[in-house]
């Protein structure tokens, strides 16, 4: 691999593992995207008498940073390249995960606690207690959501090949956007499956099969409207970094990248 193939690779690492360790840790907020617009709730009637607005965790505002990502690194580094940074970012997001928890368990200093004992309206306040709240929610999800980002990424990096075979250089707009769509519908419904259906033993707590397919569907709408927005972004990507390669090894590492992309694993 040459200095122009690896510094690209080193910075579109840097770019998706940042990007998919920050949307993992900010993703236990949960916003209210009405609000954020100034508009009224959606109140839309899905399964039963479940009526849903968009709910979002906070996770997708950067998340297309990382499908636009997958996309130029499927393109110019194949399969391989998806895998490997897959993995890898999986395996990073782990670690912060298991060292975050380690440390709720920490004692806090008395000051710290002191300091910190009024929230802004003067009422008594235990930021030991929020902390430990915030970065303990749950093992579950956290299991749930690497094993819904992997399957996403292996679809993604499939299905854009696939489309690749099919469109050649052309349509760079069909393969990213078309990936991302079918990778980020499955991800949309198994990370809520497995989360709040499968790995709850509690019935009290348990999702019915309703409400985690209502939730998807509001995730998967907002995702859909996000892929098709960010398609003139991916062509401007593919612009800057045919640019850096030049055009004759921008080419050879598309082919290079086809050719070697077959099968799902």
């Amino acid at each position: 691999m040459g200095s122009k193939q690896r510094n690209l690779f080193i910075i579109l690492t840097g770019i998706f593992l940042t990007n998919a360790l920050l949307a993992e840790m900010i993703g236990v907020k949960i916003f209210s995207l009405e609000k954020f617009l100034n508009v009224e709730p959606a109140n839309i009637p899905l399964f039963k008498d479940i009526v849903l607005d968009f709910n979002l965790t906070a996770g997708v505002i950067i998340w297309p940073v990382v499908f636009i990502t997958t996309d130029i690194i499927n393109e110019y580094f194949g399969k391989k390249g998806v895998r490997k940074i897959s993995f890898l970012t999986a395996g990073f997001i782990l670690y912060a995960f298991i060292v975050v928890y380690i440390i709720t368990y920490l004692p806090p200093a008395d000051f710290w606690l002191d300091v910190n004992s009024k929230d802004a309206d003067g009422n008594a306040f235990n930021i030991n207690y929020a902390f430990q709240s915030i970065f303990r929610q749950g093992q579950r999800i956290i299991v749930a959501s690497l094993i819904a980002f992997v399957i996403g990424q292996l679809l993604d990096v499939f299905v854009f090949q696939r489309l690749r075979r099919i469109t050649g250089d052309r349509m760079i707009w069909l393969r990213a956007t078309g990936s991302t769509l079918v990778s980020q519908f499955v991800d949309s419904f198994v990370v809520l499956y497995l989360a709040f259906h499968l790995f709850i033993d509690n019935p009290e707590q348990k999702w019915p099969m309703a409400l985690v397919l209502s939730v998807g569907i509001i995730n998967y709408i907002y995702k859909f409207i996000v892929a098709i927005a960010l398609t003139p972004v991916i062509y401007a990507g593919h612009y800057l970094i045919d640019r850096f390669l030049g055009k004759e090894l921008a080419e050879k590492m598309k082919q290079e990248a086809t050719e070697t992309s077959t099968g799902f694993f």
